[in-house]
């Protein structure tokens, strides 16, 4: 990358936003409708560039400025954001699910992406008895079915097996976000290998004759937890589409706005992830009914779906698409006495 192109080109845009900061500092009702729309965008782009001057430029004095011109336009799009529990519920009912909702149809290849190998692997290791016996040897095999699969529910005291499982939840939810940005491939990995991995277990339960004390243990905590995978997938390849395929804008603009939906579904998905840590280390390996623990992991699943639906729909129905502070900026300027450009 050319230092020399790189100010030639973005130089202008930069001196804009340099602009419009130092009018917005003396007062937001200085900035027109336009000019504030126009302010958020050019502090998106500027951001890019900064992560691309810290990264392949290197070049301190360039670093430094486009730094302080950064921190000085959040200063003035996120300073007067009230840090109250009315931002974070704006974000839980429409943010987070409007996300969710535009991101839908990668969602949807995500979800294949890992049901697809596991129901290929199961399916091939309860008819292939050949293939059984390629998977594992035969005392490993009877380990794992007897003993260690359930034994790993109650490897640790519920909380801490809630907390690890937690963190290896986002974990992987984090690889799968964060590959899309390499034109989709460690996502799609990711999610083909953890499906493959599921499929296996189930498989080598079903060629035992063991499926429903497969799905018993499986259910309770894996429906929500694989769901949140996926849409963590989705965001994924979403990400790497708008750099394969960025339309009508410029390549580093569709990434950019890609980037901050994406942040906005991951951030989203940690509750998910710690509903499902804690009904994996409180439910699934408790001695109870096989009913009463898959019940229980439908019912989070389904309030869970039936959220994101039911309030992805309507946030999709008001015009929001799930980047962060999108509706903030829109009460901003629909407000009363707020100047239309």
């Amino acid at each position: 990358m050319d230092l020399d192109r790189f100010l030639a080109e973005h130089a202008p845009a930069w001196e804009r936003l340099e602009a419009l900061v130092g009018r917005a500092e003396r007062g937001l009702r200085r900035l027109d409708a336009r000019e504030l729309e126009e302010l958020v965008a050019l502090y998106q782009r500027a951001s890019t560039h900064l992560s691309l001057a810290r990264t392949y430029l290197r070049d301190p004095g360039l670093v430094a400025r486009l730094t302080g011109l950064v921190a000085s336009a959040a200063a003035v799009i996120y300073g007067t954001r009230p840090r109250t529990l009315r931002a974070l519920g704006r974000f839980a009912a429409t943010t987070f699910p409007a996300a969710v909702w535009h991101l839908r149809r990668f969602v949807a290849v995500s979800s294949l992406l890992l049901v697809v190998p596991a129901l290929a692997m199961g399916l091939w290791l309860d008819s292939s008895p050949r293939a059984v016996d390629a998977a594992a040897p035969e005392a490993a095999r009877q380990q794992f079915l007897e003993e260690d699969f359930e034994a790993y529910y109650s490897s640790a005291p519920a909380a801490q097996f809630a907390t690890q499982v937690f963190t290896n939840n986002v974990r992987v939810a984090v690889l799968a976000f964060a590959g899309g940005i390499l034109a989709c491939i460690p996502t799609a990995v990711v999610l083909l290998t953890n499906g493959a991995n599921i499929g296996v277990a189930g498989g080598l339960f079903a060629a035992a004759g063991q499926s429903p004390r497969f799905f018993g243990l499986i259910l309770p905590h894996g429906l929500l937890e694989l769901t949140a995978v996926a849409v963590a997938g989705g965001a994924g390849l979403a990400l790497g589409w708008a750099w394969l395929v960025p339309g009508d804008r410029p390549r580093l603009d569709a990434l950019a706005e890609q980037g901050r939906r994406a942040v906005v579904v991951v951030l989203g998905l940690i509750g998910a992830f710690a509903a499902a840590g804690l009904i994996e280390g409180f439910v699934t390996g408790r001695p109870w009914p096989t009913a009463l623990r898959v019940g229980i992991g439908v019912a989070a699943w389904a309030a869970f779906a039936l959220y994101l639906a039911a309030q992805g729909r309507r946030a999709a129905g008001a015009g929001l698409t799930g980047l962060l502070d999108e509706a903030e900026r829109r009460t901003e300027l629909r407000a009363p006495g707020a100047p239309v450009g």
